[in-house]
């Protein structure tokens, strides 16, 4: 069965489009990009630093300490020093809230 939790209303991100949040002890993120909602774990994968204080271009996050980027809809790196990819979440929005599945953080 899948895990759903609240993660943001769509208003939390009108300002900033990046919203943090954290869920069993793991820092994730919802991103808004073109008006879509993705839910990426908050971590960069070159030096673990959170990507909470970078910047949403296009599909893609960018990390603000040494401008790695990653795809927003898959994780995929798109750009180094990062070479491994960030975990996503799928997301769903239900009345106004987002919701982001984490079935592979409760194992």
């Amino acid at each position: 069965m899948d895990h759903w939790i609240e993660a943001a209303a769509v208003g939390d991100l009108t300002t900033n489009p990046i919203h943090p949040f954290e869920y069993n002890g793991t820092s994730l993120i919802v991103v808004k990009s073109n008006d879509e909602y993705f839910a990426l774990e908050n971590l960069c994968t070159h030096d673990y630093t959170p990507l909470d204080d970078g910047a949403i271009e296009d599909d893609e996050i960018v990390c603000a300490h040494h401008g790695a980027r990653f795809c927003v809809r898959d994780g995929t790196v798109t750009a180094p020093p990062a070479y491994e990819d960030l975990r996503t979440f799928p997301v769903k929005v239900e009345s106004e809230r987002i919701f982001v599945c984490v079935d592979t953080l409760d194992s």
